[in-house]
């Protein structure tokens, strides 16, 4: 019971995050260019009240890590900020590195080069930890796919 206990509040995490970024997908959506500007305001008015409710749920798990565990999660969670930091100045660099990184915690045979660097800093994390650190890069590298689908129609309209 404790280990379902835990998998739903996980799982209760996850959705919390899935709903953040739906809202926030469709407050940056393409379609709100379509619709008349006291549409869009309502909408927007809905989403930032829908956001805000979501926000105000806490779900956390914590993880059990020995100090190995715990100096590796923070090298991981590091790496990656650092190139979420860079993101703006150079994004398609951005995007490649993340992707790397991405191929470090997957075992599937990934599209592009593997940071193995990353992967054995990942490696030493608590296995929570890694599906955690997973699920942000993919959420990384979906919002990049996003952000350059919009700036593609924004750039076909003109």
């Amino acid at each position: 019971r404790v280990e379902a206990f835990r998998d739903a509040a996980s799982a209760m995490e996850q959705e919390k995050e899935i709903l953040l970024e739906m809202i926030h997908n469709i407050q940056n959506s393409q379609d709100m260019r379509h619709i008349s500007e006291g549409e869009r305001e309502e909408l927007n008015l809905t989403a930032n009240r829908l956001m805000g409710r979501t926000l105000t749920v806490e779900v956390s798990v914590e993880t059990i890590r020995n100090a190995q565990q715990q100096e590796s999660l923070l090298h991981a969670t590091k790496m990656i900020d650092e190139i979420v930091n860079k993101l703006l100045d150079d994004l398609e660099d951005a995007k490649m590195r993340l992707m790397s990184l991405y191929g470090a915690c997957t075992s599937d045979v990934p599209a592009g080069p593997i940071d193995q660097k990353f992967q054995s800093v990942v490696i030493g994390c608590a296995i929570e930890d890694q599906k955690k650190i997973k699920r942000r890069l993919e959420t990384l590298l979906r919002n990049l796919e996003n952000s350059e689908k919009s700036i593609t129609l924004l750039e076909h309209q003109k």
